[in-house]
């Protein structure tokens, strides 16, 4: 690879976009996670980072929705993980689903597996509460930063991490998918 090409990734790497949407009620939160699940890759590592009642869990019961869980979604609040099993025509396999919230100190993720299941290739990990596992996050996640403006109004900003290219193109198409620019993707 020449220099002008390493110069072009680098640029376009920090350049990566970040997809904002808002929705208007927790059918549409249900919705937006819905189709994000759609969108997902196999090994995905979600970040959900928001305060407590942002619609962290609502999302979660929409991605795995969207998955085809069929089995009632619930915060794995004192589990601190729970594991839904995903259809067999699925190409993934699982999807996990954590709540850090009550985790005391980083030992208690090995308890639980958390390097296992953040390094799972045929699953999908959500994270609520990653901030109670900085140090112990992986390299590559995407980050879901969730604010609640009033009620029901949820505003939903991703980005990827690293910024490089690939999640440049993966949240490009994300943006596509969601219809963002014209606001027709997601009912309210």
């Amino acid at each position: 690879m020449n220099d002008r090409n390493k110069k072009s990734e680098a640029t376009q790497a920090e350049s990566s976009p970040r997809v904002e949407i808002c929705t208007g009620s927790e059918a549409g939160t249900l919705a937006f996670g819905t189709a994000l699940a759609r969108w997902m890759q196999a090994g995905d590592v979600v970040l959900l980072h928001g305060d407590l009642g942002a619609g962290k869990t609502v999302l979660a019961k929409g991605i795995a929705r969207g998955l085809g869980v069929e089995a009632p979604v619930t915060s794995p609040s004192f589990a601190l993980v729970n594991e839904y099993a995903l259809p067999p025509d699925s190409p993934l396999s699982f999807l996990f689903h954590l709540d850090l919230y009550r985790l005391d100190t980083l030992d208690e993720l090995d308890t639980i597996g958390f390097s296992d299941i953040t390094a799972t290739p045929t699953g999908i990990a959500l994270v609520e509460w990653p901030e109670r596992a900085l140090g112990a996050l992986p390299d590559r996640y995407l980050l879901v930063e969730i604010s609640s403006r009033r009620e029901g109004v949820r505003e939903f900003a991703i980005s990827g991490s690293p910024a490089d290219t690939e999640w440049h193109v993966r949240l490009t198409d994300l943006h596509r998918l969601l219809h963002v620019s014209d606001g027709a993707g997601i009912p309210q």
